[in-house]
């Protein structure tokens, strides 16, 4: 079992974490191999659905990751093949995610492998179901599975994921380094993340990140023994360099809040002032926990200092510890994901006593796809 961060380069802060169930590895494996290289395999004469197998390794990691403690948001890789399989694969993939205790928009379902054009309606309703569902969507291996573009706009993913020999090979290569750039813009411009995994030098680093890149991986980050709440290396300073490529964001509008969406940490209303202070010491990069419904709309944001302020006080943790956790939160602070950023930005300026407090994006429904930094925004609008 192996466990890898994924870091956003803006803060040097780990904001989800992606679990393998096969033998660790000092790279990220290739989202073209066939799927027996990850399987332990039961015997010759076992006959295995590749579908079902799929969904209980990405089960054996969401189990794995429960184990820890961790209530970083969680990204699973699951085959296109698997996916185009429909309601009842995803079904049994949603019901194990919640006994792990798991709300959906704290997973990222990341598709890998391309597929014909004859399996795109399965793909896309299923893509759509996740979705509904409240699932943060992903695409790996991106600029080199079959996959149509347009299925970025049909499907609005939250991220995109290069392919690793890509990301490697686009600080050496001058014409892969060129396919990068106009993914990230592309990418960007329909307000998706971008991952890039399998990172090893430093020059491969700082040249992504020199090309849009927001999203990071690799062994360069972390090592095999990497565990949540272990502190990752970044070797580059935290703040946008000024060489970085900024193309997409000269439209009328600006950026949108969507691409400057972090996956958010979230509890139920339950939740517990102890139980919030657990995730905050585990986790010293989480700035805010949403507290949601049932529904996964958000109620209350617990803003980190404020939180630890009230509760490390004379008599704080004995008056709170054991109460709901709510009492020591705010009312959230919500933004459309649709809305351009600057806009985002003037609305957290109206409250001068929240002023930095992390925004809450939400869907056309209301439920809760993440957080923004307000200090993301500054960094990026400020000329």
């Amino acid at each position: 079992m192996s466990f890898q961060p994924l870091v956003d380069l803006n803060t040097g802060n780990v904001i989800a974490v992606e679990t393998h169930t096969g033998p660790a590895a000092t790279t990220t494996p290739s989202y073209r191999q066939p799927l027996r290289e990850f399987d332990t395999a039961p015997g010759p004469q076992a006959r295995i659905d590749p579908a079902e197998d799929d969904v209980r390794r990405a089960l054996r990691a969401a189990r794995a990751t429960a184990e820890l403690g961790t209530q970083l948001p969680l990204q699973l890789v699951l085959r296109t093949e698997t996916v185009a399989q429909g309601n009842a694969i995803l079904t049994t993939l949603h019901q194990g995610l919640l006994d792990t205790g798991r709300r959906p928009q704290e997973v990222i379902v990341c598709m890998s492998g391309g597929f014909a054009p004859a399996q795109r309606p399965a793909v896309s309703a299923a893509l759509h179901g996740l979705h509904r569902a409240g699932y943060l969507i992903g695409f790996a291996g991106f600029g080199t599975v079959h996959a149509p573009l347009d299925l970025l706009i049909d499907s609005m993913p939250y991220l995109v994921k290069l392919d690793p020999e890509l990301t490697r090979q686009a600080s050496s290569d001058p014409r892969r380094s060129a396919l990068v750039e106009a993914l990230v813009g592309v990418a960007h411009r329909v307000g998706t993340q971008v991952l890039a995994p399998g990172l090893a030098t430093e020059d491969q680093l700082v040249h992504l990140r020199a090309l849009g890149v927001r999203l990071v991986q690799g062994p360069l980050l972390s090592g095999s023994d990497w565990r949540p709440g272990m502190r990752v290396t970044v070797p580059v300073p935290v703040e946008r360099e000024s060489g970085s490529s900024g193309s997409h964001r000269k439209h009328d509008l600006g950026p949108r809040v969507s691409e400057f969406t972090m996956p958010a940490v979230t509890m139920g209303l339950r939740a517990t002032a102890d139980d919030v202070l657990t995730v905050l010491n585990a986790e010293p990069g989480t700035t805010s926990v949403v507290l949601v419904d049932e529904h996964q709309r958000p109620r209350y944001t617990v803003d980190r200092t404020r939180f630890l302020l009230g509760i490390s006080g004379a008599y704080g943790h004995a008056l709170h510890a054991h109460k709901a956790a709510a009492r020591l939160a705010d009312a959230p602070r919500l933004v459309p994901k649709t809305v351009p950023a600057i806009a985002a930005l003037r609305a957290a300026g109206k409250e001068s006593e929240r002023v930095y407090d992390d925004l809450v994006v939400i869907d056309e429904i209301g439920r809760c796809l993440g957080i923004v930094r307000v200090s993301d925004l500054i960094r990026s609008l400020a000329p």
